[in-house]
Protein backbone atom coordinates (compact mmCIF):
# COMPACT_ATOMS: atom_id res chain seq x y z
CA UNK A 1 0.00 0.00 0.00
CA UNK A 2 1.40 3.54 -0.92
CA UNK A 3 2.03 6.00 1.40
CA UNK A 4 -0.60 8.11 0.21
CA UNK A 5 -3.15 5.29 0.72
CA UNK A 6 -2.85 4.54 3.90
CA UNK A 7 -3.59 8.12 5.27
CA UNK A 8 -6.65 8.52 3.33
CA UNK A 9 -7.63 4.85 4.50
CA UNK A 10 -7.14 5.55 8.02
CA UNK A 11 -9.39 8.89 7.56
CA UNK A 12 -12.00 6.66 6.51
CA UNK A 13 -12.32 4.28 9.21
CA UNK A 14 -11.90 6.70 11.58
CA UNK A 15 -14.99 8.46 10.45
CA UNK A 16 -16.88 5.91 10.13
CA UNK A 17 -15.96 4.08 13.54
CA UNK A 18 -17.05 8.21 15.27
CA UNK A 19 -20.43 7.84 13.01
CA UNK A 20 -21.33 4.44 14.93
CA UNK A 21 -20.37 5.38 18.19
CA UNK A 22 -20.94 8.75 18.61
CA UNK A 23 -24.99 7.98 19.22
CA UNK A 24 -23.41 5.45 21.80
CA UNK A 25 -21.63 8.11 23.41
CA UNK A 26 -24.35 10.49 23.82
CA UNK A 27 -26.21 7.75 25.63
CA UNK A 28 -23.26 7.38 28.48
CA UNK A 29 -23.10 10.68 29.35
CA UNK A 30 -26.94 10.95 30.00
CA UNK A 31 -26.37 7.74 32.00
CA UNK A 32 -23.68 9.17 34.15
CA UNK A 33 -25.09 12.66 34.21
CA UNK A 34 -22.70 14.57 32.18
CA UNK A 35 -24.94 16.84 30.39
CA UNK A 36 -24.62 20.40 29.52
CA UNK A 37 -26.91 22.50 31.01
CA UNK A 38 -27.99 26.14 29.72
CA UNK A 39 -26.55 28.86 31.61
CA UNK A 40 -26.29 32.90 31.01
CA UNK A 41 -22.60 32.13 29.62
CA UNK A 42 -23.87 29.19 27.64
CA UNK A 43 -25.08 29.89 24.16
CA UNK A 44 -26.83 26.55 23.78
CA UNK A 45 -30.43 26.66 24.89
CA UNK A 46 -31.20 23.17 26.09
CA UNK A 47 -29.51 20.63 27.67
CA UNK A 48 -27.13 18.43 25.18
CA UNK A 49 -24.75 15.20 26.22
CA UNK A 50 -21.07 15.53 26.75
CA UNK A 51 -18.55 12.81 26.43
CA UNK A 52 -18.23 12.75 22.39
CA UNK A 53 -14.95 13.30 22.89
CA UNK A 54 -14.99 9.23 23.58
CA UNK A 55 -15.89 8.74 20.16
CA UNK A 56 -13.76 10.73 18.85
CA UNK A 57 -10.73 9.07 20.78
CA UNK A 58 -11.78 5.64 20.26
CA UNK A 59 -12.49 6.24 16.15
CA UNK A 60 -9.01 7.85 15.50
CA UNK A 61 -7.22 5.97 17.77
CA UNK A 62 -8.05 2.36 16.52
CA UNK A 63 -7.29 2.71 12.59
CA UNK A 64 -4.03 4.08 13.85
CA UNK A 65 -3.37 0.97 15.75
CA UNK A 66 -4.00 -1.36 12.94
CA UNK A 67 -2.19 0.34 10.28
CA UNK A 68 0.36 1.51 12.03
CA UNK A 69 3.06 -0.75 14.08
CA UNK A 70 3.86 2.29 16.31
CA UNK A 71 7.36 2.34 17.73
CA UNK A 72 8.06 3.66 21.41
CA UNK A 73 7.40 7.50 20.62
CA UNK A 74 4.34 6.69 19.15
CA UNK A 75 2.97 4.52 21.72
CA UNK A 76 3.61 7.20 24.18
CA UNK A 77 1.93 9.20 22.42
CA UNK A 78 -0.79 7.52 22.25
CA UNK A 79 -0.87 6.39 26.12
CA UNK A 80 -0.66 9.85 26.64
CA UNK A 81 -3.46 10.70 24.76
CA UNK A 82 -5.63 7.82 26.07
CA UNK A 83 -4.96 9.29 29.43
CA UNK A 84 -5.70 12.94 28.84
CA UNK A 85 -9.26 11.40 27.35
CA UNK A 86 -9.75 9.60 30.60
CA UNK A 87 -8.69 13.43 32.35
CA UNK A 88 -11.19 15.19 30.02
CA UNK A 89 -14.41 12.52 30.47
CA UNK A 90 -13.61 12.78 34.60
CA UNK A 91 -13.64 16.03 34.78
CA UNK A 92 -17.16 16.15 32.23
CA UNK A 93 -18.03 13.94 34.56
CA UNK A 94 -17.59 15.58 37.99
CA UNK A 95 -16.04 18.45 37.70
CA UNK A 96 -12.23 18.83 38.56
CA UNK A 97 -10.17 21.80 39.86
CA UNK A 98 -8.82 23.84 37.23
CA UNK A 99 -5.30 23.60 38.85
CA UNK A 100 -5.42 20.02 39.47
CA UNK A 101 -6.32 19.58 35.65
CA UNK A 102 -3.45 21.32 35.10
CA UNK A 103 -0.89 19.45 36.97
CA UNK A 104 -2.78 15.90 35.42
CA UNK A 105 -2.16 17.39 31.64
CA UNK A 106 1.71 17.93 32.34
CA UNK A 107 2.01 14.34 33.98
CA UNK A 108 -0.24 13.05 30.64
CA UNK A 109 2.49 15.24 28.37
CA UNK A 110 5.01 13.73 30.38
CA UNK A 111 4.49 10.25 28.68
CA UNK A 112 5.68 10.62 25.70
CA UNK A 113 8.23 13.09 26.49
CA UNK A 114 9.84 10.44 28.10
CA UNK A 115 9.26 7.58 25.27
CA UNK A 116 11.27 10.06 23.53
CA UNK A 117 9.13 12.14 21.25
CA UNK A 118 10.08 15.79 22.06
CA UNK A 119 11.39 19.29 20.28
CA UNK A 120 14.93 18.49 20.23
CA UNK A 121 15.69 21.30 17.80
CA UNK A 122 14.50 24.12 16.13
CA UNK A 123 15.41 25.36 12.69
CA UNK A 124 14.39 28.92 11.68
CA UNK A 125 15.20 30.66 8.16
CA UNK A 126 17.82 32.30 8.30
CA UNK A 127 19.36 31.07 11.23
CA UNK A 128 19.17 27.43 10.80
CA UNK A 129 19.38 24.28 13.30
CA UNK A 130 19.59 24.94 16.96
CA UNK A 131 20.01 22.68 19.46
CA UNK A 132 17.67 22.67 22.65
CA UNK A 133 19.42 20.58 25.00
CA UNK A 134 18.23 20.02 28.29
CA UNK A 135 15.43 22.82 27.49
CA UNK A 136 13.65 19.68 25.31
CA UNK A 137 12.09 18.23 27.95
CA UNK A 138 10.01 21.26 29.24
CA UNK A 139 9.15 23.48 26.47
CA UNK A 140 7.93 19.71 25.17
CA UNK A 141 5.67 19.44 27.72
CA UNK A 142 4.50 23.42 27.94
CA UNK A 143 3.66 22.70 24.09
CA UNK A 144 1.65 19.76 24.73
CA UNK A 145 -0.21 21.55 27.27
CA UNK A 146 -0.29 24.58 26.06
CA UNK A 147 -2.07 23.14 22.62
CA UNK A 148 -4.17 21.08 24.70
CA UNK A 149 -5.63 24.22 26.88
CA UNK A 150 -5.93 26.01 23.09
CA UNK A 151 -8.51 23.74 21.77
CA UNK A 152 -10.17 23.69 24.81
CA UNK A 153 -10.60 27.10 25.13
CA UNK A 154 -12.20 27.16 21.74
CA UNK A 155 -15.00 24.76 21.83
CA UNK A 156 -17.31 26.83 23.11
CA UNK A 157 -20.01 27.06 19.74
CA UNK A 158 -21.61 23.88 17.83
CA UNK A 159 -18.90 22.34 15.50
CA UNK A 160 -16.32 24.71 16.13
CA UNK A 161 -13.60 22.65 18.05
CA UNK A 162 -14.16 20.04 15.91
CA UNK A 163 -14.11 21.71 12.22
CA UNK A 164 -10.89 23.89 12.89
CA UNK A 165 -9.21 20.93 14.92
CA UNK A 166 -10.38 18.70 11.72
CA UNK A 167 -8.87 21.50 9.18
CA UNK A 168 -5.70 21.39 11.02
CA UNK A 169 -5.26 17.69 11.33
CA UNK A 170 -5.63 17.72 7.77
CA UNK A 171 -3.16 20.24 6.90
CA UNK A 172 -0.63 18.78 9.14
CA UNK A 173 -1.01 15.11 7.19
CA UNK A 174 -0.06 16.67 3.52
CA UNK A 175 2.91 18.54 5.79
CA UNK A 176 3.93 15.10 7.14
CA UNK A 177 3.65 13.06 4.54
CA UNK A 178 5.62 15.83 2.47
CA UNK A 179 8.24 15.38 4.99
CA UNK A 180 7.97 11.94 4.77
CA UNK A 181 6.83 11.13 8.22
CA UNK A 182 4.04 8.78 7.76
CA UNK A 183 3.06 8.02 11.42
CA UNK A 184 2.48 11.67 11.48
CA UNK A 185 0.74 11.62 8.65
CA UNK A 186 -1.34 8.64 9.31
CA UNK A 187 -2.38 9.86 12.82
CA UNK A 188 -3.60 13.54 11.82
CA UNK A 189 -5.22 11.76 9.03
CA UNK A 190 -6.93 9.41 11.23
CA UNK A 191 -8.02 12.60 13.22
CA UNK A 192 -9.41 14.85 10.51
CA UNK A 193 -11.70 11.86 9.47
CA UNK A 194 -13.13 11.77 13.15
CA UNK A 195 -13.66 14.88 13.62
CA UNK A 196 -15.49 15.29 10.37
CA UNK A 197 -17.78 12.25 10.79
CA UNK A 198 -18.33 14.08 14.67
CA UNK A 199 -19.88 17.38 13.11
CA UNK A 200 -22.59 15.41 12.15
CA UNK A 201 -24.05 15.27 15.32
CA UNK A 202 -21.85 18.47 16.52
CA UNK A 203 -22.54 20.70 14.05
CA UNK A 204 -25.33 23.46 14.79
CA UNK A 205 -27.89 22.55 16.12
CA UNK A 206 -25.70 20.00 18.03
CA UNK A 207 -26.73 17.07 19.51
CA UNK A 208 -24.14 15.95 21.45
CA UNK A 209 -20.81 17.98 22.31
CA UNK A 210 -17.36 16.57 22.76
CA UNK A 211 -16.82 17.76 26.46
CA UNK A 212 -13.09 17.79 27.75
CA UNK A 213 -12.99 14.28 26.72
CA UNK A 214 -12.53 15.73 23.09
CA UNK A 215 -11.00 18.83 23.35
CA UNK A 216 -7.70 18.00 25.07
CA UNK A 217 -7.54 14.57 23.50
CA UNK A 218 -7.76 16.77 19.71
CA UNK A 219 -5.22 18.92 21.56
CA UNK A 220 -2.86 16.83 22.28
CA UNK A 221 -2.96 14.67 19.42
CA UNK A 222 -2.36 17.69 17.05
CA UNK A 223 0.55 18.59 19.52
CA UNK A 224 1.87 15.20 19.51
CA UNK A 225 1.70 15.28 15.45
CA UNK A 226 2.99 18.78 15.17
CA UNK A 227 6.59 17.42 16.79
CA UNK A 228 6.81 14.42 15.39
CA UNK A 229 5.59 15.44 11.81
CA UNK A 230 6.80 18.99 11.53
CA UNK A 231 9.31 19.76 14.20
CA UNK A 232 11.38 16.96 14.35
CA UNK A 233 12.37 17.49 10.87
CA UNK A 234 15.25 19.38 9.28
CA UNK A 235 12.65 21.68 7.25
CA UNK A 236 13.81 25.07 7.32
CA UNK A 237 10.29 26.29 8.36
CA UNK A 238 9.07 23.32 10.96
CA UNK A 239 8.69 25.61 13.52
CA UNK A 240 6.95 28.52 11.43
CA UNK A 241 4.61 26.08 9.86
CA UNK A 242 2.73 24.56 13.31
CA UNK A 243 2.10 27.84 14.07
CA UNK A 244 0.42 29.14 11.03
CA UNK A 245 -1.68 25.92 11.12
CA UNK A 246 -2.59 26.87 14.72
CA UNK A 247 -2.71 30.51 14.25
CA UNK A 248 -6.57 31.32 15.12
CA UNK A 249 -6.94 29.48 17.87
CA UNK A 250 -3.31 30.68 19.24
CA UNK A 251 -4.26 34.12 18.87
CA UNK A 252 -8.02 33.79 20.28
CA UNK A 253 -6.66 31.89 23.30
CA UNK A 254 -3.56 34.77 24.01
CA UNK A 255 -6.58 37.44 23.13
CA UNK A 256 -8.97 35.97 25.78
CA UNK A 257 -5.51 35.39 28.69
CA UNK A 258 -4.41 38.75 28.04
CA UNK A 259 -7.69 40.41 28.31
CA UNK A 260 -7.82 38.71 32.40
CA UNK A 261 -4.75 39.12 33.16
CA UNK A 262 -5.95 42.78 32.43
CA UNK A 263 -8.77 42.86 34.43
CA UNK A 264 -7.60 40.88 37.20
CA UNK A 265 -9.23 38.01 36.58
CA UNK A 266 -8.20 33.94 36.78
CA UNK A 267 -6.92 32.80 33.52
CA UNK A 268 -9.31 29.68 33.71
CA UNK A 269 -12.55 31.39 34.47
CA UNK A 270 -14.98 31.03 31.97
CA UNK A 271 -15.91 34.62 30.42
CA UNK A 272 -17.62 35.68 26.61
CA UNK A 273 -14.61 37.56 24.98
CA UNK A 274 -13.54 34.22 22.65
CA UNK A 275 -13.85 35.55 18.84
CA UNK A 276 -16.62 33.28 18.35
CA UNK A 277 -18.64 34.47 21.24
CA UNK A 278 -17.52 38.33 19.96
CA UNK A 279 -19.30 37.52 17.05
CA UNK A 280 -21.93 36.05 18.57
CA UNK A 281 -22.43 39.19 20.37
CA UNK A 282 -22.43 41.59 17.22
CA UNK A 283 -25.26 39.64 15.92
CA UNK A 284 -23.93 36.99 13.44
CA UNK A 285 -25.63 33.27 14.00
CA UNK A 286 -23.47 29.94 15.58
CA UNK A 287 -23.55 28.51 11.87
CA UNK A 288 -22.14 31.81 10.37
CA UNK A 289 -19.80 32.51 12.77
CA UNK A 290 -18.58 28.54 12.92
CA UNK A 291 -17.89 28.66 9.10
CA UNK A 292 -16.37 32.22 9.16
CA UNK A 293 -13.94 30.58 12.10
CA UNK A 294 -13.14 27.95 9.58
CA UNK A 295 -12.63 29.86 6.47
CA UNK A 296 -9.87 32.11 8.42
CA UNK A 297 -8.44 28.50 9.77
CA UNK A 298 -8.37 27.04 6.69
CA UNK A 299 -6.90 30.02 5.29
CA UNK A 300 -3.54 30.04 7.58
CA UNK A 301 -3.51 26.40 6.34
CA UNK A 302 -3.64 27.15 2.99
CA UNK A 303 -0.79 29.93 3.44
CA UNK A 304 1.57 27.11 5.50
CA UNK A 305 0.96 24.75 2.57
CA UNK A 306 2.22 26.90 0.38
CA UNK A 307 5.37 27.91 2.17
CA UNK A 308 5.78 24.55 2.37
CA UNK A 309 5.12 23.49 -1.65
CA UNK A 310 5.84 26.67 -3.57
CA UNK A 311 9.25 26.58 -4.44
CA UNK A 312 9.81 30.36 -3.97
CA UNK A 313 14.17 29.56 -3.49
CA UNK A 314 16.43 27.41 -4.90
CA UNK A 315 19.26 25.08 -3.43
CA UNK A 316 21.88 28.59 -3.86
CA UNK A 317 19.23 30.62 -1.45
CA UNK A 318 18.26 32.50 -5.10
CA UNK A 319 14.59 33.86 -5.15
CA UNK A 320 12.05 32.56 -7.55
CA UNK A 321 9.92 35.52 -8.63
CA UNK A 322 6.38 33.63 -9.52
CA UNK A 323 6.89 31.45 -6.24
CA UNK A 324 7.89 34.99 -4.23
CA UNK A 325 5.07 36.58 -5.92
CA UNK A 326 2.47 33.90 -5.10
CA UNK A 327 4.07 33.27 -0.66
CA UNK A 328 3.58 37.29 -0.78
CA UNK A 329 -0.03 37.20 -2.66
CA UNK A 330 -1.38 34.36 0.10
CA UNK A 331 0.33 36.46 2.96
CA UNK A 332 -1.63 39.86 2.02
CA UNK A 333 -4.74 37.91 2.00
CA UNK A 334 -4.68 36.10 4.88
CA UNK A 335 -3.38 39.80 6.46
CA UNK A 336 -6.73 41.40 5.01
CA UNK A 337 -8.82 38.60 6.23
CA UNK A 338 -7.74 39.57 9.62
CA UNK A 339 -8.07 43.15 9.21
CA UNK A 340 -11.59 42.03 7.92
CA UNK A 341 -12.36 40.50 11.06
CA UNK A 342 -11.06 43.07 13.65
CA UNK A 343 -12.94 45.49 12.20
CA UNK A 344 -16.40 42.93 12.13
CA UNK A 345 -15.24 42.59 16.04
CA UNK A 346 -13.79 46.07 17.08
CA UNK A 347 -15.24 48.78 14.87
CA UNK A 348 -18.86 47.98 14.15
CA UNK A 349 -19.15 46.33 17.89
CA UNK A 350 -18.34 50.04 19.29
CA UNK A 351 -20.36 51.74 15.84
CA UNK A 352 -23.28 49.41 17.04
CA UNK A 353 -23.56 50.41 20.33
CA UNK A 354 -24.53 54.01 20.05
CA UNK A 355 -27.55 52.68 17.73
CA UNK A 356 -28.71 50.18 20.04
CA UNK A 357 -28.75 52.81 22.73
CA UNK A 358 -30.40 55.38 20.57
CA UNK A 359 -33.65 52.66 19.55
CA UNK A 360 -34.08 51.88 22.99
CA UNK A 361 -33.93 55.47 24.36
CA UNK A 362 -36.55 56.29 21.29
CA UNK A 363 -38.66 53.12 21.76
CA UNK A 364 -38.60 54.36 25.96
CA UNK A 365 -39.14 58.05 25.14
CA UNK A 366 -42.70 57.58 22.70
CA UNK A 367 -43.74 54.59 25.09
CA UNK A 368 -43.58 57.42 27.91
CA UNK A 369 -45.28 59.64 25.61
CA UNK A 370 -48.01 57.52 24.62
CA UNK A 371 -48.53 56.86 28.25
CA UNK A 372 -49.20 60.52 29.43
CA UNK A 373 -51.43 61.05 26.78
CA UNK A 374 -53.09 58.42 27.79
CA UNK A 375 -52.81 60.11 31.71
CA UNK A 376 -54.27 63.38 29.74
CA UNK A 377 -57.42 61.89 28.02
CA UNK A 378 -58.09 60.09 31.17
Amino acid sequence: MTTTLIPVLCAIAAGLLTLALTPAAARLARLLGAVDVPSRRRIHTRPTPRLGGLAICVGATAPVLWFLPAGIEGRGLLAGALLITVLGAVDDTLGLDPLLKLAAQAACAAIPVAAGLTIDHITLPLVGLQELGDLQYPLTVFWFVAIVNIINFIDGMDGLAAGVAGIGATSFAVIAASLNRPEAAIGAAALAGACAAFLVFNFHPARIFMGDAGSMFLGFTIAGVAVSGVMKSAAAVAVVLPLLVLAIPILDTSFVVLKRLKYGRPVYAADRSHFHHRFFTIGWGQRKTVLAMYAWTALMGGVALAIRFVPYRSAGGDWHLWGTLVLASAGVVALAAAVYLVYVLEILKWRSTPVVTIVRNGRAHRAQERQMAGNTRS
